[in-house]
């Protein structure tokens, strides 16, 4: 594949589930800033620009592991691939099904993806690691928001 089009797609896979992801969430921030917020909340504005940049530094992140000819390449390049569709899925269970309990502990695997990725994509390549940490803390972050929903709005 050309290099270009190689990046393009790198980058246009998590946005594409992150714009999907928030299609079929349409209206939720509505609900969202209805609920009670445990302290720290951002307000809802923040929500898209900061996934805009995160999806961006995934995208970055797997072009750079895509690029790699290792053997451990296609391993790590799955690991995102679910970590991705984990990220999709809490999206519609808190949003749409309002399972916020549910919610916590599917953020709770969707971090210890997000982490097995960083790692695997630092063996690949280090930046790629690295370009993951800011995802790793937002997940962190989104985790405590979800626990106070939750305990919040019971």
């Amino acid at each position: 594949m050309h290099k270009g089009r190689a990046i393009a797609a790198n980058l246009l896979i998590p946005l594409g589930v992150g714009g999907l992801a928030a299609w079929c969430t349409a209206g939720s921030m509505e609900i969202y800033k209805g609920m009670r917020q445990p302290p720290l909340a951002p307000p809802g504005w923040v929500f898209p620009p900061v996934w805009t940049l995160l999806y961006l530094l995934m995208g970055a992140a797997s072009y750079l592991v895509w690029a790699r000819d290792s053997t451990g390449r296609n391993g790590a390049l799955l690991c995102y691939g679910v970590q991705l569709a984990f990220n999709f899925s809490w999206t519609l269970i808190f949003f749409n099904l309002r399972s916020y309990g549910f919610a916590f502990f599917w953020i709770l695997a969707l971090w210890a993806l997000v982490l097995l990725t960083a790692v695997r994509f630092y063996k690949e390549a280090p930046a790629a690691g690295w370009l993951l940490v800011p995802y790793l803390l937002w997940t962190a972050f989104a985790a405590y928001l979800n626990l106070g929903v939750w305990l919040l709005n019971p």
